[in-house]
């Protein structure tokens, strides 16, 4: 699984503005602040919802500390989907929220 910390997050959407950020946190959670531009789809829901991802971007997957977008990580990839999980989640996030 690839991996980024936050701030190698922030440079590379930079420089990739066709990469898509998920949000794996509970609706609760994101009510909080979400990255901007993230789409939140709970873990729970992950694989009821994968007609809604498109597999032939590459995806950042987004939690509160990057345990869950880790397990993400691991069913999409499983699945054939290219995707990053961002280490440290939105505990260690200094950037943007909306």
């Amino acid at each position: 699984m690839n991996r980024m910390t936050t701030q190698e997050v922030k440079e590379y959407m930079e420089n990739n503005k066709n990469t898509s950020l998920i949000d794996v946190r509970e609706t609760e959670e994101v009510k909080a602040g979400k990255i901007p531009g993230a789409v939140n789809i709970p873990l729970g829901l992950l694989e009821f919802r994968l007609q809604d991802i498109d597999k032939s971007k590459e995806h950042i997957l987004v939690c509160r500390s990057g345990n869950r977008s880790g397990m993400a990580a691991n069913i999409l990839e499983s699945r054939g989907y290219k995707v990053i999980n961002m280490d440290g989640g939105m505990l260690d996030w200094d950037g943007p929220t909306e």
